[in-house]
């Protein structure tokens, strides 16, 4: 008999960027989590036609969906998840969580205090 995988349970919420956030939320996909994960909304993306299939390879066991981050609507659906997941993944430069109104410390964990907040970018935190 197998047991289930370690991070079986464990939901994580992914804002698609550079490589190191993806990455990270790929090993914790890899290792059981459920990783829904916040792509960029693309131009012509509502259209009959199917878009073709994306090159990311760092997509493998999550689900996606497209978000308009700068939309009211997308905020609020964001913030409508953040009570439901363990660990958010932040790849984005810093501040930009802050001016979408997502600040981890005056937001993220005043919804979910028991959110784990990883910030991971190319830049240093301090910019």
């Amino acid at each position: 008999m197998t047991s289930p995988p370690p991070l079986n349970g464990i939901r994580v919420l992914e804002f698609a960027g550079l490589a190191p956030g993806p990455f990270a939320g790929l090993l914790l996909a890899d290792y059981g989590a459920t990783v829904l994960r916040i792509n960029r909304v693309t131009p012509g993306a509502h259209t009959s036609t199917l878009p073709p299939p994306t090159p990311d390879l760092l997509t493998r066991h999550k689900s996606s969906i497209a978000i308009d981050l700068k939309s009211r609507s997308g905020i609020a659906l964001l913030r409508a998840l953040i009570p439901i997941v363990d660990v958010v993944i932040d790849p984005f430069r810093p501040g930009v969580l802050e001016k979408l109104g997502l600040s981890p410390e005056d937001v993220l964990l005043k919804l979910n205090p028991r959110v784990v907040v990883a910030r991971m970018t190319g830049f240093r935190r301090d910019g």
